[in-house]
């Protein structure tokens, strides 16, 4: 409760109300008037800048009204530099010094002068305003935010007005979460923002662009289809774009631990070439798990038979997460090499593509405790007690791995091109997982076991995305075809051997022994072909009608072969857990939308009919099931884009999602014979209804951003999982259509730059309700989950020598369950990081970070305050500081752990698992810098 009166309090002085009622004492305002040098005409949204004189760094901008004048308030003390600029007119440099004794200073007129450019002339670049609106992009001067010697990019971004970079790397950016990050315009590797902002120094950069990027077909037509991907465009200094430039390092340290890395990267104007190779054992995975072609969804995820999992993670770690909150349950090495490369083929021809080589090993070491959920009243009418089970997983998993990128750009004239962005991974994981877990029920002993499975599984998958666009003469006249690949095979070969003991209620006892060996392969191909037809029927008014047809073929083969002592070899074919199986879905979908478009607004109003069929074959039992659905499926859209980059758009969807083969194969997986789980060739398809709304804000003048999502859905016929539980304790679980599913999230977030004390201050709220259904011995149970969050995050260049960041999390939540009320469970979880740079003499680098969380309302022994604190000492030397030798301490307090709580429809977990702890690692870093050649 105290943490939490804090970070309200911290909330309430960083808010705008509470600076509106306390107004800043000692601070100044900076006053004057920008017209034309020539005419005297008055020059409206010039845009003028505030940096320190020092050293040029950005404080704070706004823009001149309708009179040409503007107002620099809350101005500290001290010397400043006021930079105007204006679109066709040389930027001008005005220094100011705001005194204490008199604190209001009046620049008057200030003119500026036409510029013009005559051909042959040399360019010279001039100064560019450090934040400009450009339409619907935001745009950053990557100079008006200082960034310390050899920094990555990823500092950069935590400069600069409304952005946010994580202790894992994820971005947002005004309350988004950037999905994309662009290196002048073109992938790099592929879409791994990761690779970019980490592997790319930040003194290339020369401008940061902020912008929501349309699908390739949606940016072409001009019909917004409602998917879009918050996006980051890194455009690099001209004079960077020649040259080699890369990080180097290498580190080794006690208890084994090591980390290398290496990078090399040449540029040559439009040419790309760069080779990134690293290796360690300290949780550092040095790319993203989801590297290949981006997708964009609206609403809800199909989580498959299991439902919706609300997670939350409690420990410390440097592996890659998908937010603060989450860490790694784990011990990870990893070793990987990548090549990127970029260029022009001639006039016609643009490429891009990349390489990703990859090995992973991995160990998990884990305690969970379990809380199921059991059928409703006993035989005495009182409820049921639940079933606790208690697990110890070990497992070690090895995986190598290759990935591979592409994006073919083809201008056959003015009027056609064609895009092919083809993508391909292989790997192959190698398996061995020990596991011991026991079940009880009011202190009664169930059942017990011990299982042993060790796998070798090699897969690959692909994609092909295939875009031809065409113009007409007429202009709004437009036609293109998108054809969308995706097929995968993965083939799995499986010892499973288990020993099991089940309890009747009298005490008595029976063993069961498991000796398989499994071979399994699933295999699956996707077609999507999208044909879109565009007609202008006035300036504001385009009809587009177009037609989708999606095939899936998927197949899902198992054989199980036990153990015989007569012949020593698994020859025994076990009919009952062997299936060949296969399934197909076809649908097609035709429709029309009317978009209308105007200066600040655009809607539109869509309906599609589609008929679908889906096909399952169980070859085995010589079994064929075929149905047919017809569905309506309608929508809508509504953007408004308003002054000051003023946002708001509202977004209805509908869609089918189709089940997999693997849900629909109707045989057992008994990889876990006390948890075995079954497919259903009965499924339907889930319709989902989704309905997403946003609003965006930044305003130039006050360095301001508003952000405020809210994300509803309804889904018919969602697949949930239907379990059941015998009297011995053992888990049958199937997936099953059921409706009900309802779920509402929100998120606000506001930034705010202290331009005075170079501060970037973000508060974000999140709250979820979450209503699903799913079944337990037949009986519905209805599970009822809220939560609600709140955040704070400040980061700070405070002068040249000091940088420092903190951030705060309370988060709250509630489950609700109708079949069993004693599951019911409310739990906090508190998260504090904070991290800091300073420069001491003689190029000596002192950085230190620390993350604290501290838990409640968990099972016994899993309630835990964990802290981790990091520190190193560095210091640079050689030309241009381009040589570091580092002394790092990990876990300085020895207290790194990791606890993991997991909320379905069905159960409550907790999970305590081995994580890495203290270590010292001594390493020497190269940055390479050599441009012009």
């Amino acid at each position: 409760m105290r943490f939490f009166l804090l970070l309200l309090l911290v909330g309430l002085l960083g808010s705008p109300a509470a600076r509106a009622q306390k107004a800043p004492t000692g601070k100044g305002t900076i006053t004057g008037t920008v017209v034309d040098s020539v005419s005297g005409k008055v020059l409206r949204e010039a845009s003028v800048s505030l940096l320190a004189a020092r050293d040029s760094s950005y404080l704070t901008f706004t823009i001149t009204d309708g009179d040409g004048q503007f107002g620099l308030r809350n101005v500290a003390p001290g010397q400043y530099l006021v930079l105007i600029t204006f679109l066709g007119y040389k930027s001008r440099l005005v220094p100011v010094r705001v005194a204490e004794g008199s604190p209001t200073v009046t620049l008057g007129v200030l003119p500026l002068r036409a510029q013009s450019h005559t051909l042959g002339e040399v360019v010279v670049e001039q100064e560019r305003a450090p934040v400009a609106v450009q339409g619907d992009t935001l745009a950053f001067s990557a100079r008006a935010f200082k960034t310390q010697p050899n920094a990555a990019v990823e500092a950069l971004l935590k400069k600069l007005p409304g952005v946010e970079v994580d202790r894992a790397g994820n971005i947002r950016a005004q309350g988004q979460a950037v999905s994309r990050v662009l290196v002048d315009g073109k992938p790099f590797f592929g879409d791994d923002p990761k690779m970019a902002t980490r592997n790319l120094p930040a003194d290339i950069i020369d401008q940061v662009q902020l912008y929501s990027q349309r699908s390739d077909q949606a940016a072409f037509s001009g019909i917004d289809d409602g998917n879009q991907q918050r996006t980051l465009n890194l455009v690099t200094k001209r004079d960077k774009r020649r040259g080699y430039f890369g990080t180097n390092s290498a580190g080794a340290g006690t208890n084994g631990r090591y980390q290398t890395r290496l990078g090399i990267n040449r540029f040559n104007n439009g040419r790309q070439i760069s080779a990134l190779g690293m290796a360690n054992n300290i949780n550092q995975q040095g790319f993203s798990d989801n590297g290949g072609p981006a997708t964009v969804s609206v609403g809800p995820p199909a989580n498959g038979p299991g439902g919706g999992t609300a997670r939350v993670r409690v420990g410390g770690g440097s592996r890659a997460a998908s937010s603060d909150n989450e860490q790694p349950d784990n011990i990870l090495e990893s070793g990987a090499v990548g090549l990127n490369y970029r260029d022009a083929w001639g006039k016609r021809a643009e490429v891009a593509t990349s390489y990703l080589g990859s090995r992973t090993n991995v160990v998990t070491d884990q305690q969970s405790r379990r809380q199921n959920a059991t059928a409703g009243p006993d035989q005495a009418g009182e409820a049921a007690a639940p079933l606790l089970t208690d697990q110890h997983l070990y497992s070690r998993e090895t995986t190598p791995g290759h990935r591979f990128n592409l994006r073919l750009d083809y201008t056959f004239d003015s009027l056609t091109t064609v895009r092919l962005t083809p993508f391909g991974s292989w790997q192959r994981l190698e398996q061995e997982r020990r596991s011991e877990q026991q079940t009880a029920r009011a202190g009664q002993l169930l059942n017990q076991g011990q299982v042993r499975y060790t796998s070798r599984t090699p897969g690959w998958n692909g994609a092909n995305n295939l875009l031809l666009m065409r113009r007409f003469q007429t202009t709004g006249r437009t036609f293109s075809l998108n054809l969308n690949t995706t097929l995968n095979d993965q083939r799995e070969q499986t010892l499973n051997q288990a020993a099991n003991t089940l309890y009747a209620e009298d005490g008595t006892a029976r063993n069961r022994s498991l000796d398989q060996q499994i071979g399994e392969s699933t295999a699956g191909l996707t077609n999507v072909l999208n044909l879109s037809w565009t007609e202008p029927l006035s300036l504001t008014r385009k009809l587009e009608s177009h037609y989708n047809l999606t095939a899936t073929q998927d197949r899902a083969n198992r054989t199980v072969l036990d153990y015989r002592e007569a012949t020593g070899r698994y020859d025994a074919l076990n009919p009952l857990l062997s299936n060949q199986f296969t399934s197909q879905f076809v649908a097609n979908r035709a429709g029309l939308l009317l978009q209308t478009r105007r200066l600040r607004y655009t809607y539109s109003l869509g309906l599609d009919a589609q008929q679908s069929g889906l096909r399952v074959q169980n070859q085995t039992a010589d079994s064929v099931l075929s149905r047919r659905f017809q569905h309506l499926l309608p929508n809508a859209l509504l953007s408004y884009n308003g002054s000051q980059s003023r946002t708001l758009r509202l977004n209805y969807r509908t869609r089918l999602n189709a089940p997999t083969a693997t849900q629909l194969q109707p045989v057992a997986d008994n990889s876990n014979p006390l948890t075995i789980q079954v497919g259903n060739p009965a499924l339907r398809p889930e319709y989902v209804h989704a309905l997403v709304g946003s609003f965006s804000q930044f305003n130039a003048r006050t360095n301001r951003s508003l952000f405020a999502r809210l994300d509803a859905a309804q889904v018919q016929d969602r697949i949930v999982t239907s379990t059941y539980f015998s009297a011995a304790g053992v888990q049958t679980t199937r997936p099953v259509n059921a409706d009900g599913y309802r779920v509402l999230n929100g998120f606000l977030a506001w930034g705010q730059r202290l331009a005075t004390h170079k501060v970037n201050l973000n508060l974000t709220t999140n709250g979820s309700l979450t209503r699903g259904r799913s079944f337990v011995n037949d009986a519905p149970n209805v599970a009822r989950t809220w939560s609600l969050g709140q955040g704070l995050s400040l980061n700070s260049t405070y002068n040249d020598r000091l940088e420092f960041g903190f951030s705060a999390n309370l988060t709250y939540q509630n489950a609700r369950y109708s079949l069993l009320p004693e599951q019911n469970t409310a739990y906090f979880t508190q998260t504090l990081t904070a991290d800091g740079f300073y420069q001491l003499p003689g190029h000596v680098v002192l950085t230190s970070d620390v993350w604290f969380v501290n838990n409640s309302g968990r099972a016994a022994g899993y309630n835990q305050r964990v802290g981790l604190w990091n520190m190193g000492l560095a210091k640079q030397f050689l030309t241009n500081q381009q040589g570091e030798l580092k002394l790092q301490v990990y876990d300085i307090l020895n207290q790194n752990r990791s606890v993991v709580r997991n909320v379905t429809d069905t159960y409550l977990e907790d999970v305590r698992s081995r994580v890495l702890t203290r270590y010292v690692l001594l390493s020497f870093t190269y940055t390479l810098r050599k441009f012009g050649v």
